[in-house]
């Protein structure tokens, strides 16, 4: 970006940060140089481990303790930020420099009202009176377009859904209407119709206030979306600088033609032939239901899943996709029976025989239960920190009748399987990439020897590159091992690319579902274009 000194918000010169003794490279961030101008978005992109989220903590004074800056220099509107004391920083953080982070869950005080997080804000930051502090949190939670201001601040956040929580946190970051805006993978984790609403409330915001964005993701089909300029990193160094234009139609480093080429397409391939006469997953007219209390007394039902049909089929892929709150992961757990289904029936196939194992106790089932299989999206939340990756894989084999010997003998051809080394046995969790974590929480699945695979949102939080690793393992395992796999996601590119039957819900209930190919050129219901259309692509 050719931009003059002194018309810029941020500029960073020759950045270098230092990782601590024993890390896979010496410098987090080597040389790094950017400028960035009222009113542009600049989108620093890479895999895990680039250093994108290593700058942005570096603009806000925010490092751990474990790194150091080597040398270069932080300018905010001329101000240095490495040499200003905290408690100056802490004056820039929320009047000249707001930060939206990935997880909103992280960022905000779960005992704390949302409305209270945003007043302590206001109450350190200004000498506002009570009365105009609650004017200006109501006015700009209506920027953000929350719905019902006063009962939002009144709400603690897990009463909220992501996409709200995510606006609660975009607010805190705007509210004194810095001058530059860091959002580090803000749409990450969020459905498409969501992801696209907050993209397009960031943009409002931009054009509105005047204002820097620095927005931090490995998505370039989200970056096709909202880049004024991009840069691309890897290892910590900046590999392309160019314009939108320039980056997405004619890349010059090969590292960022892999980025694009990792993006999935909305183009399905070619249908499989699939063997339609049996089945090895049932679900028949699969309801949930919850039912509390008010603290008044008054009782509230909420239909979570709403007589909710599937097949599946040997060696098919079956996705279902919709909003968060859709009801997918509620079928997908009922199905599993993680949860018990209010009504309906599920059935597994048991070698040649159906199983109805909708109202049977845990241990009734447990016979059955090597035969389906799940995969979470956070892999952390899965593994035991505390086992060695040996222990974790052979586990589940031996509860199953195989000895332990047998056990390990499979570990190691699984490890193989994806693409891990035999050495990671001895490894624990914690000393794995993400993408690495996933293929272990694949591995310890497939050591049962399911028929069915259930893939929670497995890839959605990877970057897309090692997301594509991902499913092409999914691929190879399957052609491999004949294995069905029903694979729930919110990104319909991912479900385009992987699944070859796709089902969409909509409140708890299946409002379209058919062949990928055909439900993606023509589809039926409003729903299903809405999420269609609301997909990030890059044109």
């Amino acid at each position: 970006m050719n931009v003059d000194s002194k018309d810029c918000t941020l500029e960073i010169n020759g950045l270098s940060v230092a990782l601590p003794q024993g890390a896979d490279r010496r410098l987090a961030i080597q040389d790094l140089s950017i400028r960035l101008a009222k009113g542009y978005t600049l989108c620093v992109v890479g895999e895990s481990g680039s250093g994108k989220s290593v700058t942005a903590t570096a603009i806000m004074g925010l490092l751990p303790k474990e790194l150091a800056i080597q040398a270069g220099d932080i300018l905010l509107r001329g101000e240095s930020i490495v040499s200003a004391s905290p408690t100056r920083l802490k004056q820039l953080r929320a009047k000249v420099m707001g930060m939206v982070f990935q997880e909103p869950m992280t960022a905000l005080n779960p005992v704390m009202s949302c409305g209270d997080q945003l007043d302590e804000l206001l109450r350190k930051h200004t000498d506002w009176s009570k009365a105009k502090r609650y004017e200006t949190i109501l006015a700009m939670m209506e920027q953000v377009r929350l719905p019902d201001p006063p009962r939002i601040m009144r709400s603690y956040p897990h009463q909220l859904s992501g996409g709200q929580r995510q606006r609660i946190v975009i607010a805190m970051a705007m509210i004194l209407r810095p001058e530059l805006l860091i959002c580090d993978e803000p749409t990450t984790a969020l459905d498409v119709t969501t992801q696209k609403e907050i993209l397009r409330l960031i943009a409002e915001l931009k054009e509105k206030h005047n204002v820097a964005v620095l927005f931090i993701t490995h998505d370039m089909g989200v970056v096709a979306e909202i880049a004024d300029h991009i840069l691309v990193m890897r290892h910590g160094e900046s590999v392309e600088y160019g314009t939108r234009d320039e980056i997405l139609k004619a890349p010059q480093h090969e590292y960022t033609r892999q980025l694009l080429a990792a993006v999935p397409s909305m183009q399905p391939p070619a249908r499989r032939d699939i063997d339609r006469s049996r089945t090895v997953l049932r679900g028949v007219s699969v309801s949930k239901t919850y039912a509390s209390r008010t603290w008044t007394g008054k009782r509230s039902i909420v239909h979570a899943l709403k007589d909710s049909d599937l097949r599946v089929h040997p060696g098919e892929t079956v996705g279902i996709v919709g909003e968060s709150g859709s009801g997918k992961s509620t079928f997908a757990r009922c199905l599993v029976r993680l949860i018990d289904p209010t009504g309906g029936q599920v059935l597994w196939t048991s070698d040649t025989a159906e199983v109805d194992v909708s109202f049977k106790s845990q241990r009734q089932i447990r016979p059955y239960r090597n035969g389906v299989q799940i995969v979470f999206q956070d892999p952390n939340r899965s593994l035991n920190p505390r086992l060695k990756v040996g222990d974790a894989l052979i586990e589940g084999a031996v509860n199953f009748g195989m000895s332990p010997s047998e056990a390990t003998s499979l570990a190691r051809e699984l490890l193989k399987k994806v693409q891990l080394p035999v050495e990671s046995l001895s490894r624990y969790p914690s000393q794995f990439s993400g993408g690495q974590r996933q293929r272990l929480a694949i591995a310890r699945a497939l050591a049962c020897k399911p028929k069915v695979l259930v893939a929670d949102e497995a890839v959605s939080a990877l970057d897309v590159s090692v997301q594509a690793q991902i499913m092409r393992l999914l691929r190879e395992i399957q052609s491999d091992l004949g294995l069905s796999i029903l694979f729930i996601t919110h990104d319909l590119r991912v479900a385009a690319q992987l699944c070859d039957r796709v089902i969409v819900m909509h409140r708890g209930e299946i409002v379209e579902e058919g062949h990928t190919d055909e439900l993606y050129a023509n589809p039926l219901h409003d729903y299903t274009r809405k999420l269609l259309e609301a997909a990030p692509v890059i044109d």
